[in-house]
């Protein structure tokens, strides 16, 4: 097996067990290393401390499968982490109210690069490390052997493969292919979910607790989603009493599908007012209507898909947030979120905070949020933590 021995600086990862070792860490590569074929892994006095995946391309050389010298990269291991994963969600998932979940959250749940997702009958994959790619077939036998699914899908379709020298892929990996369109359960919701062209794995199942939450400060209230997407919120503020409801969703097929989210709860569509269009130019156009509401949903896409675009991701957040503040009535809530993994809690607290001084409201934060149970984040990796939320309230 190749090995890759780790310069003397590296020492503090060895402390922390981060699971990613960049580039600049590395002081020797001895071997030939296949792209996401196993790595042992030494320090720079040559002691063994673990194994991981090698990408020559990617500047994170090395994902660490195991900081065990002993344990061996096989098919027992994979078996043993995804079953693990799988008794995990157990303890917090009732599957009798939501058969939308995720099964396997990466370097989280100690498989660097691995999302599993599931979505009632089916599986939805993402390989998206090197590793993950080349231990796809063990890891598909594993899936289908433990989940016994109707079929598992792939939606490896994102750019971040590239940087790993892989292809985007979508594709069947086994059983059969799934309906255009799927039912799944959230919290004893129904949702209609598209797992083959759908934003993610389909579903914005990390916002599965926030969804939830939202009921407890919707009824009696005029709703504005945005983002809207398919309906998520505006199917729990709508069961929960609100007045009103109205989307923006840049998506006309989402705004489709968020109607068909409605009927399928027995809710009313028409207390929905659906706006197909830019976010920021329709809040700008109600700013300048004065048109206000009691309770408004900001759940913007990543803004931020790499670190030098942290200070125009923040622009955008604080923009929005701006925006937001200014449309609420007194008493008014705003729910607002970030899920650009290079936006950090506080840093994303203090765009908020700007936008909350420069509105020349006076706003105060009842809460703090994050992605749903089923994400866990691993404490020796907090890049896990990517989703973060706030509930602010206008006094």
């Amino acid at each position: 097996m190749s090995s890759v021995i780790l310069k003397s600086s590296a020492d503090s990862f060895i402390k922390r067990k981060h699971p990613w070792i960049f580039s600049g860490a590395i002081g020797k590569i001895e071997g030939n290393p296949s792209n996401g074929g196993t790595v042992q892994i030494f320090t720079s006095h040559k002691s063994l401390i673990g194994s991981g995946s090698y990408s020559p391309t990617s500047q994170i050389r090395v994902r660490v499968w195991s900081f065990d010298p002993e344990e061996k990269i096989d098919k027992d291991f994979f078996s043993r982490k995804i079953s693990l994963a799988s008794e995990l969600r157990k303890q917090f998932i009732d599957e009798s109210q939501s058969n939308a979940y995720r099964l396997i959250n990466a370097e989280s749940d100690g498989l660097p690069g691995l999302i599993v997702d599931r979505y009632s009958d089916f599986l939805v994959c993402q390989f998206l490390s090197a590793g993950a790619e080349f231990n796809k077939e063990t890891i598909i036998e594993i899936l289908n052997d433990i989940f016994k699914p109707f079929g598992i899908f792939e939606r490896s379709d994102v750019e971040v493969r590239t940087k790993e020298g892989l292809q985007p892929n979508q594709s069947i990996l086994k059983g059969i292919a799934p309906d255009n369109l799927i039912e799944v359960r959230e919290n004893g919701f129904k949702f209609l979910v598209d797992i083959k062209n759908g934003h993610k794995t389909g579903f914005y199942i990390d916002q599965r607790d926030n969804r939830k939450l939202i009921s407890e400060f919707a009824k009696g209230r005029t709703v504005l989603n945005c983002f809207s997407y398919t309906g998520g919120f505006s199917v729990y503020a709508l069961a929960s009493g609100a007045e009103k409801i109205a989307q923006i969703e840049s998506s006309s097929s989402a705004i489709d599908l968020s109607n068909k989210n409605f009927e399928l709860n027995n809710l009313n569509p028409s207390l929905v007012e659906n706006i197909n269009g830019d976010v920021f130019e329709i809040l700008r156009k109600f700013r300048d209507e004065r048109r206000t509401f009691d309770l408004i949903v900001l759940d913007p896409p990543k803004f931020a898909e790499s670190a030098d675009q942290i200070q125009k991701a923040s622009r955008g957040y604080k923009d929005i947030n701006l925006l937001a503040m200014k449309l609420l009535n007194q008493g008014g809530v705003l729910f607002t979120f970030s899920c650009s993994g290079h936006i950090s809690q506080e840093l994303f607290q203090k765009i908020v905070a700007g936008a909350a001084l420069d509105s020349g409201r006076v706003i105060k934060m009842i809460k703090q949020l994050t992605q749903s149970s089923d994400h866990p984040v691993s404490l020796n990796f907090p890049e896990g933590l990517y989703l973060k939320g706030l509930v602010c309230t206008v006094n």
